[in-house]
Parts: C-alpha cells; sequence; structure tokens
C-alpha cells in the first residue's frame, strides 16, 4: 500500500505550480485515458492467452 501512497504523491506534485491550468486538467485527463487503455490492453491479452485463441 505504501507503494500507491507514493504514486499518488508524485502524481500530485507533478502538477504544483503548473500553469496554466487548462493544460493541467487536460494531462490529468489524458494521464487517466492512458492508464485506461493500458489496462484493457493487459485484459485482451491475458483474455486471449487463457482462452485459447490463436495470436
Amino acid at each position: 500500500m505504501g507503494t500507491l501512497s507514493h504514486f499518488r504523491t508524485l502524481y500530485s506534485e507533478a502538477f504544483d505550480n503548473c500553469k496554466p491550468e487548462i493544460l493541467v486538467v487536460l494531462l490529468k485527463v489524458y494521464s487517466v485515458f492512458c492508464a485506461l487503455m493500458l489496462v484493457m490492453a493487459v485484459y485482451a491479452f491475458m483474455y486471449r492467452a487463457l482462452s485459447g485463441f490463436e495470436f
């Protein structure tokens, strides 16, 4: 749990004193989008690998 807390702290500090504010919002939305795409890619790979699909 300490690792997740550390990543949360790094994420928060990365956007401190960053201007303009709209850019900060766009970067945060983009980072969440990238995380979701990464999770979907890992899920799709695991589904194909475990269900016996041919690659």
